[in-house]
């Protein structure tokens, strides 16, 4: 491949790069508005504010923000493994995988969420529940 095609390839990832990291971003946002308008809502039309309806929009906020973090993440693997391969960017890269672990073990053992390498009998029942089953 010569120089040109080289850089053109370059500027492809790096653009693809910033795109996924604007869709996580506008994700974000997105969540944010449509979960505080549902819960707005919400305590509009119920004049009973419980412990369940904050609950349901902190699990629909939560859910929102782990989902544009693994977005986040792909982008960072994009950009470390095709452009820029240094220590900085791979410890970066690995500071953001580290969270991601530790934001799923805190869901684990906050809302007894069942790893997909874990089983449970219930009478004669196996069940195993994967995260993307548990949103």
């Amino acid at each position: 491949m010569n120089q040109d095609g080289i850089a053109r390839a370059h500027g492809i990832v790096e653009w693809s790069a910033l795109g996924i990291e604007l869709l996580a971003t506008a994700l974000i946002v997105s969540a944010i508005v449509v979960s505080t308008s549902i819960h707005l809502y919400g305590l509009a039309s119920n004049a009973r504010f419980g412990h369940a309806h904050y609950e349901s929009y902190k699990h629909r906020l939560g859910r929102a923000l782990l989902l544009c973090l693994e977005i986040m993440v792909a982008a960072d693997i994009v950009r470390t493994v095709a452009l820029d391969a240094t220590m900085a960017s791979v410890l970066s890269l690995g500071v953001l995988v580290a969270f991601r672990i530790l934001s799923i073990r805190r869901r684990v053992t906050s809302d007894s969420v069942a790893l997909p390498t874990q089983t449970g009998t219930s009478g004669s029942n196996t069940r195993v529940r994967s995260l993307a089953d548990s949103g």
